[in-house]
Formats: structure tokens, C-alpha cells, sequence
């Protein structure tokens, strides 16, 4: 199934799916699952990765073969100044002012300390970053994180790693309607090929997944699987869904049909 392209930080992409580079079982895996999904954007760990080193170079090298965007993340951080600090590394390491922003402020829900990406959001784009923000659902500081330019707003549905699904699609979905000039895509959390297709259907540009499909027990099969979920769900949005109703209403019309009534 072939979707519309979109545009962010400047590229324009024809996958709507994004996939991280951890914790699958081997580089071989990686490499396959990523050709199956067909994504053109993989986020690297600078914290577990730095292509200088010589511990991963054959790992980024393998990276580099795949042949799409890399998206550095400053995963790990938990302050502004820590992200900022690794933001930069990671300009000058992989050539790119793409950055995928994370500062987590509590360890149990990795939930991002989302003043603390504000701060650094903010500094990152004067800067001349292209700011991939991760951030919560909440709709206030994903206006915030889009009036100081990032280019895109990375909301959770569910905590990192949990699968869950979105937590609370009605977030989601006013975030979408209330920023509809923004780059959405949602991040972390989701855990069914389902998952992606209903947050598609909301209207978000993309997902990024990594647990999802490196743990599952066939990640290559379960990366083609999540393509078709996000090539589904934003057909759907693109085909405008019929309106949901409070009382049903029947498929086929009884205008001119006769009614037998029994004595």
C-alpha cells in the first residue's frame, strides 16, 4: 500500500515510520527488519553509540549501509544541559543537525521532564537544530515546544517499552486538532501493529517504535506488519472516516420496501 509523502525539518519522506536501533538480537535482524519496514529514518543512541570509537564502528557501519536518515538521540540525558552538550557531540559525530531530544525526569516511567526539554528545545533551535521533541501528552507544552521551532513534536502514548497502546487517545487527538500545522509523531508506547494504525487514523505523521519491533519474536515479520498498520491508518485518515453515531442506523434503506405484519 502507497501513502502520501510529508515533509520534516526540510526532507521529504515516503515511509511514515520510524525505527529505533536497540535491542535487537542481532545486526543481521536489525538490517532486515529495517529493509521490511521500509523506513527512511533510524534514531542512534549517542550514549551507546559514538561511530569514533572503535567498539562501534562495525555496528555503525552496518548503520550507515541501510542507506537512511539517522536520527541522534540524547536518550540518557536528564538535564537541559546534559542534552544540550550531547546535541552538539552529536552534530559534529554524525554530520547532521537532526536531533531527537530526550530528557528524562523520573527513571521508574522514563517520563521526560518536559521544562527541562523546553529549555533545551528552545536553545537547540536558535542554535539551528532540527528539534524531534519528546515529550508527554500534555497539550500546553507541545504548543510551547512548537513555538520555539521544533521540527517535530514527538508526544508518548503509553511509557517507553510498556506496549500498551495509546493511553489516552482523546490527548492525542486534541493535540492534533489544536496544532494543525505541526509535525506530529507519536513516540513510544505503542505495541501492535493496531496501535500505530489508530494513532494514524488520528491524523499523526508518523511512528517511531523500537521495543516493539526488536523484542517481538519475529522482528522482521512484525516491522512489515507495523508498515501496513501505519499505511493503513493514514489511509483511513486520508479517506476522512464516517461520523460515529449515538443510535444505529441502517446499512440498507427501507424506502419503498413492503412490510408483511403476521395475523
Amino acid at each position: 500500500m502507497t501513502i502520501s509523502p510529508f515533509s520534516i525539518a526540510g526532507t521529504t519522506l515516503s515511509s511514515r515510520l520510524f525505527l529505533g536501533t536497540s535491542h535487537y538480537p542481532s545486526p543481521q535482524v536489525l538490517s532486515d527488519a529495517v529493509s521490511a519496514s521500509g523506513t527512511q529514518v533510524l534514531t542512534v543512541g549517542l550514549r551507546r553509540l559514538q561511530p569514533e570509537s572503535g567498539g562501534g564502528n562495525s555496528f555503525w557501519q552496518r548503520v550507515q549501509a541501510m542507506k537512511t536518515h539517522i536520527l541522534p538521540n540524547t536518550a540518557g540525558c536528564h538535564t537541559a544541559e546534559e542534552a544540550i552538550t550531547l546535541a552538539q557531540m552529536a552534530r559534529e559525530i554524525f554530520g547532521t543537525a537532526w536531533i531527537k531530544l530526550e530528557v528524562i525526569g523520573d527513571d521508574y516511567t522514563l517520563q521526560p521532564d518536559t521544562h527541562a526539554t523546553l529549555e533545551a528545545a528552545t536553545l537547540l533551535s536558535k542554535e539551528g537544530f532540527a528539534v524531534f521533541a519528546y515529550t508527554t501528552d500534555d497539550l500546553v507544552i507541545a504548543q510551547k515546544l512548537a513555538g520555539v521551532g521544533c521540527a517535530a513534536i514527538m508526544p508518548w502514548a503509553a511509557p517507553i517499552g510498556t506496549g500498551r497502546g495509546p493511553l489516552n487517545p482523546y490527548a492525542l487527538e486534541t493535540m492534533r486538532r489544536r496544532l494543525p500545522d505541526a509535525v506530529l509523531v507519536v513516540d513510544a508506547g505503542l505495541g501492535r501493529p493496531s496501535h500505530a494504525a489508530a494513532v494514524m487514523e488520528l491524523g499523526f505523521d508518523a511512528v517511531l517504535l523500537n521495543t516493539a519491533v526488536a523484542q517481538a519474536g519475529d522482528p522482521v515479520r512484525m516491522a512489515k506488519a507495523f508498515a501496513d498498520g501505519v499505511a493503513a491508518g493514514r489511509a483511513a485518515y486520508e479517506s476522512t472516516p464516517m461520523p460515529e453515531r449515538a443510535a444505529a442506523q441502517a446499512s440498507t434503506s427501507t424506502v419503498g420496501v413492503p412490510f408483511w405484519h403476521a395475523p
